[in-house]
């Protein structure tokens, strides 16, 4: 079944077998995305309802669309948003789409500068070398990524659809001495 609006057959990912096996699908997910053409959606198959993917999928610019198949098993359909914003990386980022999901979640759209870069950087200096940080901010926060550099963290980011917030995911690393 091909996309109405691109005619693109999407792409198909049962990670039922390798869940059974014991191993852990997301690395597999994030190179199946890696690998769609522009406009191409993912057809994910799943012993169970994958909610936790659906953020870090609409983070990459996909909405979803779930459906209870047989046994409890789920078919999400991951769909490309349309006009969604490129996304922006920092130099040294290494494929954001294969770091971990996010290990803590701000929404600091309310706040005024410099009060969400603030939190951001007192937020990272709290994790773990490797893990991930994930905000939502009224805008692009342009003072905050020289300074996620200088420390020696990555980052990519970019605007949602309606262009009214910006997100980020923020991967921890070491301070450059």
């Amino acid at each position: 079944m091909s996309d109405v609006s691109t005619g693109i057959e999407p792409k198909v990912l049962d990670v039922r077998p390798i869940l059974k096996s014991g191993g852990e699908p997301f690395q597999e997910i994030m190179q199946a995305v890696q690998g769609l053409v522009p406009g191409q959606g993912l057809k994910l198959v799943a012993p169970f309802r994958p909610q936790p993917l659906f953020r870090v999928m609409e983070g990459r610019g996909f909405d979803h669309e779930a459906r209870e198949i047989e046994d409890g098993h789920w078919e999400v359909m991951f769909t490309p948003q349309k006009g969604a914003a490129p996304v922006e990386t920092s130099v040294d980022a290494d494929r954001p789409e294969t770091w971990p999901d996010p290990s803590l979640h701000l929404d600091l759209a309310d706040l005024d500068p410099p009060e969400p870069m603030v939190r951001i950087l007192a937020a990272a200096e709290e994790l773990e070398p490797g893990e991930v940080l994930f905000a939502v901010l009224s805008r692009e926060p342009l003072f905050l990524f020289p300074e996620l550099t200088k420390r020696g963290h990555q980052w990519a980011g970019n605007f949602d659809a309606s262009g009214a917030a910006y997100r980020i995911l923020v991967r921890v690393g070491h301070a450059e001495d």
